[in-house]
C-alpha cells in the first residue's frame, strides 16, 4: 500500500511539471498597485508561457461592481486569459474594489491607478505602455467605458473591447431620470453613488452623480476605439446600454462597432468564442495585424 501510495506522488511530481507547462499562461496573483485609505488595491498578471507579442490588456475585473477572487475565476472560465496570453498578451487582471466599499466613481479612479501602474511597470514586463488594450464585462465593461472617454495622458489607452456594459444611468432598464422625477425613480441608483447610505435629498445634485458615472453622456472625439459586444436577450443590462454608448461615440467622431449576440444572455455559454473575437480586433488596433 505504501509502495503504491509513493508510485502516485512521484507520479503527480513527474506531470505536474508538465501540466504548468502546457498554461498559456503564468499567473501571479495579488500583485499591488495602488493603495486608499490604508487599503491595498490588487491585480493578478498573467504572463504567457508562449512568444511574447510585446503588448498588454488591462482586463477590469468587475461582476455587479464587486471585485472578489470569484470574478477572476468567470474571466478564467470564459478563457480570456487562455486566449490573449496564448496569442502572447500580458494580461493585468485589475480588482477595482467592491460596492460595499466604493463608489463606482471611486472603482473608476483605481482602474485608472492600475492603468498607470501598468505603464510605469512596462519595462519590467517587457510590453509597450503606449499600446495598452482595456477590457472587462458587464459592471466591469461599465468602468473601462467610464475610464476610456474620461482618461488623461497617464491613464490613456488604444482601444477598448468590452462585454454588454451599463452606460447610462439617467436611462436604465426603460426608467428615465430628471429634474422632475418623483424620489423613487432615485431608489435603484442611489447605492452606486452612495453606498453608506447618505445621498443627498438634491436632485441636482444626485442627477450630476449619475451623469459623472455615465459614459455614453461624456463620450468625446478623443475617445479610443472601441468594440462592443451585447446579446439581444440580455436580462440585466438591456441591449440599448451599448446602443446608447456607440451612438454617443459615433456622434462625437470617434470608432465604435457594436456586435449583437443573437439570443446572448448575461452571459451566454459560448461567451469564449466572442472573447476570440475581440482578441482578433486588438491584434489590429494595437498590432496592426
Amino acid at each position: 500500500m505504501l509502495r503504491r501510495s509513493f508510485l502516485i506522488l512521484m507520479l503527480l511530481a513527474v506531470c505536474a511539471p508538465a501540466l504548468a507547462a502546457d498554461s498559456p499562461y503564468k499567473q501571479t496573483k495579488n500583485v499591488v498597485y495602488g493603495e486608499t485609505d490604508g487599503v491595498g488595491l490588487v491585480m493578478d498578471i498573467f504572463e504567457p508561457t508562449g512568444t511574447p507579442n510585446g503588448l498588454a490588456i488591462v482586463d477590469v475585473v468587475s461582476g455587479a461592481w464587486d471585485s472578489d477572487r470569484s470574478k477572476i475565476e468567470q474571466h478564467r472560465m470564459a478563457k480570456m486569459y487562455d486566449i490573449f496570453c496564448g496569442k502572447g498578451y500580458t494580461v493585468f487582471g485589475v480588482r477595482p474594489g467592491s460596492k460595499s466599499k466604493f463608489t463606482l466613481a471611486e472603482m473608476a479612479k483605481h482602474v485608472k491607478q492600475g492603468i498607470a501602474w501598468v505603464k510605469e511597470h512596462a519595462e519590467e514586463y517587457k510590453v509597450d505602455p503606449n499600446k495598452l488594450g482595456l477590457a472587462g464585462a458587464s459592471a466591469g465593461g461599465h468602468l473601462a467605458s467610464l475610464v476610456a472617454v474620461t482618461a488623461d495622458d497617464k491613464t490613456r489607452v488604444q482601444a477598448v473591447g468590452i462585454f454588454f456594459p451599463p452606460t447610462n444611468f439617467l436611462n436604465f432598464r426603460g426608467v428615465e431620470i430628471d429634474e422632475n422625477s418623483p424620489p423613487e425613480r432615485f431608489t435603484m441608483v442611489k447605492a452606486l453613488l452612495y453606498p453608506n447610505g447618505n445621498a443627498p435629498k438634491d436632485t441636482a445634485k444626485l442627477i450630476e452623480g449619475l451623469k459623472a458615472i455615465s459614459p455614453a453622456l461624456l463620450a468625446t472625439k478623443e475617445a479610443p476605439p472601441f468594440l462592443i459586444i451585447h446579446g439581444d436577450a440580455d436580462p440585466l443590462v438591456p441591449l440599448d446600454q451599448s446602443e446608447m454608448l456607440k451612438k454617443a461615440l459615433d456622434e462625437c467622431g470617434a470608432q465604435c462597432q457594436l456586435i449583437v449576440k443573437a439570443g446572448g444572455g448575461h452571459p451566454w455559454p459560448t461567451i469564449h468564442e466572442e472573447v476570440g473575437v475581440i482578441a482578433e480586433w486588438f491584434d489590429k488596433q494595437l498590432a496592426g495585424k
